[in-house]
């Protein structure tokens, strides 16, 4: 039977394909798929770890009281009866075997099978059952995750394998975490979706960026969605169909030919100079999070990095941080990958909706914190950890031998913040001097993502080279949204007068200083805001490489004179989308239309 669920549409387009489910569960579980020789191995893990469960168990019944209550010994029978059901370990041997999911991933897949069959179950004494089956999957994961694999080194053997099956697949989950995204970003699947999240979620950043389809926040789509179902993601309306109609599936299809062929004549335009219809010049920068998202940079015709994204080479490593050799060859591979560009490496952000798994902070353990966004993150981590943040930025200042580096601190707020950061990066100077290491005085920018430091950016600019105003969190903190949960993500929004006035003036200021401003957030990326930031004055723009296309689009078309006659009209109003809708159909000036319209 055909049914929609409705969420809220984060990356454009068109996905059909077969469901995939990451079942949420109690312990971190890691997803990702395995090579085929990689079979055995897996099996042979799951094999390891319910022999270990079950010596667990044995050993728990030995050691009942006396007095202790029956049901308690048979309550123990009954997990060991569940442990070697063949329904359990020999089903998840299936999706090892012909799905090439690791074995955490493999168990928590069947878990979901069997609790939607105890779900269903008319008796009530069995469907309580269900908790039973999840306390056993729970010590296996737990067990699996005590064994000594590397899992991260597992992911980067398989992640760049073709998969073995021809239908398209989809991914379905409750939420995603960054390092799960990281896993997925070059994989098979053809779209997200997932129950939580907001428009600059951050599974909704990496899917724009991944140019592939996503609808997050659709609430109950990981329960009513189940494996293998037929599903088409509608990333323009925000819309998830399960098990179309034929008639439907022939429409949709016709809809992503047409989506392909839009981003092929946008792709002639990769070699055209930005260079708007009055002349003025503009700099289209990438976004990346790895060294090897460089050549994508390229591809898509960018003229530098204006964002790196240092924190998921922290992902993934089970608590342990990356050392300074290990960061200096990746900020090194993305610099000579830009063949002499400008890359802007930011320092590492963590907390807030990527924190640190399995660190021993508690601080940065989303679950551990009242309100991550508010806390130990991005600066406020790096200066809590001196000689992390110095081995950092002994990393990045040997990179900036290779090329052109620039320096960006995120999350500044507070004039001793900028101090102490000024302090800690002398200090790493001076060790690279005194070991003779080679590096550059490398320029040092701001991200300005705070109100306070919006308003108070005189004080930056007298400090920094350049700065990089973060849309997604300058939005967040200015209306105090959590953009990261659904319930009030109708209330994230980018044309609230009071963000647009923050950005208008921060890029007016920087101008007048004679210092480069750039925009990195979504706004950046999103062609509806392209004209407004024009008339702003802004001249770089940082966005991920799927994106610089549409963009580039709107500046060829646009007139940055004309535009600037009409911003203080739009920043005056209450409803700025609507007037910047109104000029475009008001046919006053033909470059407005133009320039506006989508």
């Amino acid at each position: 039977m055909t049914l929609q669920v409705f969420g809220l549409p984060v990356s454009r387009g068109v996905a059909i394909g077969r469901a995939v489910l990451v079942a949420s569960s109690r312990v971190d579980v890691a997803h990702y798929f395995i090579a085929p020789d990689q079979i055995p191995h897996e099996i042979e893990r799951l094999r390891q770890a319910r022999d270990a469960v079950a010596d667990e168990i044995e050993r728990l019944k030995r050691e009942v009281p006396d007095d202790a209550p029956p049901e308690l010994v048979a309550l123990l029978d009954v997990h060991l009866m569940l442990l070697h059901d063949e329904t359990l370990t020999g089903a998840t041997k299936q999706w090892i075997t012909e799905r090439h999911y690791n074995a955490e991933w493999a168990l928590s897949a069947q878990l979901e099978v069997l609790a939607r069959q105890f779900d269903e179950m008319e008796d009530d004494y069995l469907r309580e059952r269900k908790a039973d089956i999840e306390q056993v999957v729970e010590r296996l994961l737990r067990a699996m995750s005590r064994q000594s694999v590397s899992t991260l080194a597992a992911v980067s053997q398989t992640r760049e394998r073709d998969w073995g099956g021809e239908e398209p697949l989809v991914l379905i989950a409750g939420d995603i975490a960054p390092a799960d995204m990281l896993q997925f970003k070059r994989s098979v699947f053809q779209g997200f979706v997932t129950d939580v999240g907001g428009r600059t979620s951050h599974t909704a950043i990496v899917a724009r960026s991944m140019d592939i389809p996503a609808v997050v926040g659709a609430r109950e789509a990981s329960r009513l969605i189940r494996q293998d179902d037929w599903v088409i993601i509608d990333g323009d309306a925000g819309v998830v169909i399960v098990d179309p109609s034929p008639m439907v599936l022939e429409e949709y299809r016709f809809r992503q030919r047409q989506s392909q062929l839009e981003r092929e004549r946008l792709a002639r335009l990769r070699h055209t100079p930005a260079v708007t219809l009055d002349g003025e010049q503009v700099a289209l920068l990438a976004n990346i999070e790895l060294p090897q998202d460089a050549p994508a940079a390229l591809a898509a015709g960018a003229v530098g990095v204006g964002l790196f994204r240092t924190e998921f080479l922290f992902m993934n490593r089970q608590g342990e941080l990356p050392g300074e050799d290990e960061q200096y060859e990746a900020y090194r591979a993305a610099v000579e990958a830009m063949q002499g560009l400008p890359v802007t490496i930011r320092t590492v952000d963590v907390g807030a909706d990527k924190p640190l798994e399995r660190m021993s902070m508690s601080e940065l353990r989303h679950e551990h914190t009242l309100n991550p966004a508010l806390g130990l993150r991005a600066i406020r981590w790096s200066l809590s950890e001196p000689s992390m943040f110095r081995m950092q930025l002994r990393a990045i200042l040997r990179a900036s031998a290779h090329g052109k580096v620039r320096l960006l601190i995120p999350m500044l707020a507070h004039a001793n913040e900028i101090r102490q950061t000024f302090e800690i990066l002398a200090r790493a100077k001076q060790q690279l001097r005194d070991a003779g290491v080679a590096h550059t005085d490398v320029e040092v920018g701001a991200m300005i993502e705070v109100p306070a430091a919006a308003l108070q950016l005189p004080l930056f600019l007298r400090h920094f080279d350049f700065i990089s105003i973060g849309t997604n969190d300058l939005i967040q903190y200015t209306l105090a949204i959590d953009r990261a949960d659904e319930a009030v993500a109708h209330l994230y929004d980018p044309w609230h007068p009071a963000v647009l006035r923050l950005i208008a003036d921060a890029i007016r200021l920087a101008r007048q200083a004679g210092k480069d401003v750039s925009v990195c957030g979504e706004m950046a990326g999103e062609p509806a805001f392209t004209p407004l930031l024009l008339a702003m004055g802004l001249r770089s723009f940082s966005m991920h490489p799927s994106q610089i296309p549409a963009v580039k689009q709107r500046i060829l078309r646009s007139d940055t004179q004309k535009l600037a006659l009409h911003l203080a009209s739009v920043l005056a109003s209450d409803d700025p989308h609507a007037e910047s809708k109104r000029l475009w159909t008001s046919g006053r000036e033909a470059a407005a239309e133009r320039a506006f319209s989508p």
